[in-house]
């Protein structure tokens, strides 16, 4: 009886670590809302731009850190040199 209280002790423990991410994907908070038509086109139209906000550029095999931020703009980009997503975190 006593591993099991202990063992759920851990589990909760480890429990209240995972970071608190949002249901849904909130694309207003860094401006990925407006940026959706980015989608689909060639990584060198963002050699143009510039973003007013803490912006990561993700290429494929990229380490990036596994913070939440609501207001930093992610735009990733597949292997085809092609912009795949635009989304806040």
């Amino acid at each position: 009886m006593k591993h099991a209280a202990f063992a759920g002790c851990i589990v909760a423990a480890l429990a209240a670590c995972q970071p608190v991410v949002p249901d849904g994907p909130d694309l207003s908070s860094c401006g990925a809302n407006a940026l959706q038509g980015l989608v689909g086109q060639p990584a060198s139209v963002l050699e143009t731009m510039k973003f007013g906000q803490q912006t990561r550029i993700i290429r494929p095999d990229t380490a990036v850190t596994m913070d939440y931020r609501v207001d930093r703009l992610n735009i990733e980009i597949d292997r085809t040199e092609r912009i795949s997503r635009v989304h806040c975190s």
